[in-house]
């Protein structure tokens, strides 16, 4: 693990820096997918104030994000992102087992999300995670992979 990371909930001094990170993480995907990933349309002021968001640092600098929203008794992962020029040091395995530790505290039963058909290297990574694909559907014009972690 990364040995200097400290993960802590956002707060509003960090929609910078969030926003930040998740345009430099989605924007590979807009030629893939031929338009913004979801992710990169979202307000992150308004995300802070509504989801529980967690930050990674690397000293104090915002290095990875987490966004949960807690539906019933499932948890759905809205969102887990690195900065491109940290992946590769297990930032977002961190981030993931945050998630999972997260969702078990609140008595939640599962872990959903949903990611793009032409993510491919995301699917794979969430299949070695533990998730199963539920079903494939087309939402607000993305083609989405559903997936699903029993807890």
């Amino acid at each position: 693990m990364h040995s200097s990371l400290t993960l802590r909930r956002a707060e509003p001094a960090d929609v910078e820096a969030i926003t930040g990170l998740v345009q430099a993480a989605y924007s590979p995907y807009i030629a893939r997918i031929g338009k913004p990933p979801a992710p990169m349309l979202d307000d992150y002021c308004q995300v802070v104030a509504q989801a529980e968001v967690h930050v990674a640092l690397d000293g104090t600098q915002v290095v990875g994000v987490l966004v949960l929203e807690r539906e019933g008794d499932e948890m759905l992962l809205a969102n887990v992102a690195v900065l491109p020029e940290c992946k590769g040091q297990g930032i977002g395995k961190v981030l993931m087992h945050l998630c999972e530790t997260r969702s078990r505290q609140v008595g939640c039963s599962a872990v959903r999300l949903y990611t793009h058909e032409r993510m491919t290297e995301n699917i794979a990574i969430y299949r070695t995670l533990g998730f199963v694909e539920t079903h494939r559907a087309q939402e607000h014009g993305f083609s989405r992979v559903f997936m699903r972690k029993a807890l």
